[in-house]
């Protein structure tokens, strides 16, 4: 070993014990953080609080940025590093949490708990101390025993066959029984729920699949139907599990929804089908492709990796959606002629005129995309 490397290496580790003994003292903080979040999940359980508290958590990383600008360090890291450590304590309060059930000795029945995201809430609702009942599709002959003095049916079926479930199901609840629904799509559900049920009524919709681990900072939109009040133990449950519930009319949700998935889905599924037609080489295009290009190629592949029936139900669920689409498509056609004669002055004029339609979130937009970009370089 030459002098060089020899002064090297005794130089370096003092250098590398202290870092050590700092990355201890990092380690032995995180365990103190970690028994205060015990202590905060045991307040919160007492008084019944909601896990997740959006400004609380906001205020926290502006002073921490703010912070670290004063000690030389990147902002950005720094709220990189405490958004993990803070998903982390919500995952965890969330995980003690869950056990706490709002409205003591309730009885919940699930129609269709046999499916996925049946079972995901059968299983919450059972750790959370319910007498949780399910009634599958060839249990109806049980369903008046099924349905005897319970306090909450929940409809969680494929969106065809809802409305005739919660029409045949009605007619053993009794009028003190909370009847909702997990559909996608929230007019009609709600609207026969109302003509079926004369008891209260709640529309609800998880805006996340059945695979996911945890309830935290998931969206469920919540519909009001009849005796909306009925129902307010049921969100609060949902917020004790992590959601993030947001309110809206049953016409509000189904037009919302009609851009928020039933475009986008098919919208992807064009351009997949495009590349099909094609017969692109994706393996090919990933080794030229930017991040971006990645990532949006990874939306396209996530869609094909899941089931076609269910997507089916979603975008072609009600008339008004595949009108929308067929708009879509007309929409499409329409820059025909701007291709053909290479009309690169009207694309532009366009362009901008969008461009001021978009207005700020376009800048939100792009620092969320360069958040997600860089997380994907840091793992491909």
């Amino acid at each position: 070993m030459s002098k060089d490397h020899s002064d090297f290496n005794e130089e370096i580790l003092p250098l590398r014990s202290n870092i050590d003994q700092i990355d201890s003292k990092i380690l032995s903080l995180l365990a103190r953080r970690q028994e205060q979040v015990e202590q905060v999940v045991k307040l919160k359980k007492k008084h019944q609080i909601p896990v997740y508290h959006p400004a609380r958590e906001e205020d926290l990383i502006s002073k921490l940025r703010d912070q670290a600008k004063q000690s030389a360090l990147d902002p950005d890291f720094m709220e990189d590093l405490y958004r993990v450590i803070l998903r982390q304590s919500r995952v965890k309060q969330t995980g003690q949490m869950e056990h706490k059930g709002v409205k003591a000795g309730a009885k919940v029945l699930v129609v269709g708990g046999s499916g996925q995201m049946g079972r995901l809430f059968v299983s919450l609702f059972e750790k959370s101390g319910y007498e949780t009942r399910i009634l599958g599709a060839g249990g109806w002959d049980r369903a008046e025993v099924l349905c005897k003095d319970i306090d909450l049916c929940i409809v969680t079926v494929p969106i065809e066959i809802t409305e005739t479930v919660i029409e045949r199901i009605s007619g053993f609840l009794s009028e003190q029984t909370l009847l909702a629904d997990l559909t996608s799509i929230k007019a009609r559900p709600v609207e026969k729920m109302l003509e079926s049920h004369n008891g209260p009524v709640l529309g609800l919709h998880p805006l996340f699949g059945p695979t996911t681990p945890t309830f935290d900072k998931q969206i469920i939109v919540v519909t009001p139907g009849r005796h909306a009040h009925a129902g307010d133990w049921l969100v609060e449950q949902l917020n004790i599990w992590g959601a993030v519930i947001v309110t809206s009319s049953a016409q509000e949700h189904d037009e919302v929804m009609e851009i928020v998935q039933a475009l986008r889905h098919f919208a992807t599924f064009c351009f997949g089908r495009f590349l099909h037609d094609r017969n692109i080489r994706l393996e090919r295009t990933l080794e030229f492709s930017s991040p971006i290009y990645r990532l949006e190629a990874g939306m396209v592949g996530r869609l094909f990796a899941q089931d076609g029936a269910m997507y089916s139900e979603i975008i072609f669920a009600t008339p008004e959606r595949r009108q929308l689409l067929k708009e879509f498509i007309v929409s499409l056609t329409g820059h025909l002629e701007m291709l053909e004669t290479n009309d690169k002055a009207t694309f532009i004029k366009e362009f901008d005129q969008i461009a001021r339609w978009f207005g700020p979130f376009s800048e939100q937009a792009m620092r969320e995309s360069t958040f997600l970009i860089n997380k994907l370089i840091e793992r491909f």
